[in-house]
This record gives structure tokens, sequence and C-alpha cells, in this order.
């Protein structure tokens, strides 16, 4: 997925996000990353599964040291010393093979589109929302007056995204809400339209947000109205 991101796209969400807050004493924040792990650890678990498992369908088909070039092409000094090196040359052949399936399949499940078709959903879904998490801490959402941030996160080679809402307002929220501001968005980055997937998503937690915290007198907005690129 490649989204385009001008000056225009940020300026339409940093508008949504203010035309949001004006309404409510509530923070919405919007932040979106490449990616949040490089899955690296999974693509060596499936490589170190393969090398264990796939060769050994060679064995009943009778495997020799000489199906490989430079194995067992050597004299044979006597019987005993024969099935020790035969064994020993079986062996060396049998962890080059091994060698070349973990390599081969490590490769493979590093390109982007394989790696996330072969990383379980779960652990893709845990990282992100560890990433969230992260953002929402590290942009301060859990230290608002009258702890009401809403984080907006996209994770675009994940293809996931997440809202975390603080617990001044997530206790008073049909959880519904935040799954309807999660598709809106994922709508939008499907269509490859960044802008217009932030802007409803900010529209649905703005409504929320202004339905249960309406504004304060002095209303100071505590949080920049922008979307943050990582």
């Amino acid at each position: 997925m490649v989204i385009r991101f001008t000056t225009e796209t940020h300026d339409r969400i940093a508008a949504a996000i203010a035309a949001a807050e004006a309404r409510t004493a509530g923070e919405i924040f919007c932040v979106l990353a490449g990616q949040v792990s490089s899955y690296r650890d999974v693509s060596l678990g499936w490589a170190a599964a393969a090398a264990l498992i796939l060769p050994l369908g060679l064995i009943p088909l009778g495997f020799e040291p000489g199906w490989i070039p430079g194995f067992a092409d050597g004299w044979e000094a006597a019987h005993l010393a024969a099935r020790e090196v035969s064994t020993g040359q079986a062996l060396g052949a049998y962890a080059v093979i091994q060698a070349v399936v973990f390599l081969a399949v490590y490769l493979v499940t590093r390109l982007p589109p394989v790696t996330r078709r072969m990383t379980p959903r779960a652990i893709r879904r845990r990282r992100v929302r560890a990433a969230a998490m992260q953002q929402f801490l590290a942009h301060g959402l859990h230290v608002t007056e009258g702890r009401t941030g809403v984080l907006l996160f996209a994770a675009l080679a994940d293809h996931q995204v997440e809202v975390v809402a603080d617990e001044g307002i997530h206790a008073r929220v049909d959880p519904s809400v935040w799954a309807d501001a999660a598709e809106a968005l994922s709508r939008g980055l499907k269509r490859d339209d960044a802008a217009a997937g932030f802007e409803a998503a900010v529209g649905l937690c703005g409504g929320v947000l202004a339905e249960h915290f309406p504004p304060r007198p002095d209303n100071p907005n505590e949080l920049a109205d922008r979307l943050v690129v990582i």
C-alpha cells in the first residue's frame, strides 16, 4: 500500500481535528506508521521449521549423499571405514540441504507481501496495539484534563488500524463507536485516501466526545491538531 502524503492531506486532517475539538473538551490525535515491526523473528521461525521438516521428505525417497555434487564421489578404503565415511557424507549432505532450505524460506518470507501473509494475524494485532499504546503515552494523551484523549493509529504495512480511548471516555461509550471509527479509517486507507479516512474517523470520534464531554469555558487545545507520520 502506498499513501501519498501531501500538504493538502495534512491540512485536511488538521482541519478535521480542529473542527471536531471545537465541539468538545476531548482531544483527538492521529498517527500513521509505515511498519510497527520487521517480523524478522517470524521469518526465522518459518525458516527453522522448514529446515527441520521439509528435508525429511527426502528420506522415503532413498536420499543419498550422491544427490548433491561433491558428496560420495571418492574412493572408499575398507568396509568399516566406508560405513563411517558414508554416514558422515550423508549427515553432511543433509545439513547442506537444511541450510539451503532455511536460507531460501527466510529470504522468501522477508518479501513484504509474504511477510504479512505468513505472520499470524494475532501477532500483527498484538504488535500494532503495542505500538499504538506506545504512541498514546509518548504524545501525552493519558495526561489530558479529564482523561478524554483519543488516538487514531494506522499501520500501513501491517494493514491494521487501532483506536485507543483514554479511561475517562472509554467507560462511558459503546465500544461499537470505536469499531466504526476504525472501519472508517481503514476504508480510506484502502482507497489510497488517507485524508478521507482520517476525516471520517475524526468526525465519528468528535461526535461521541461532543455528546459526553462538551467544551469547557476555556477549552484549551492540549494537543497539536495534526497527523504524525512515523
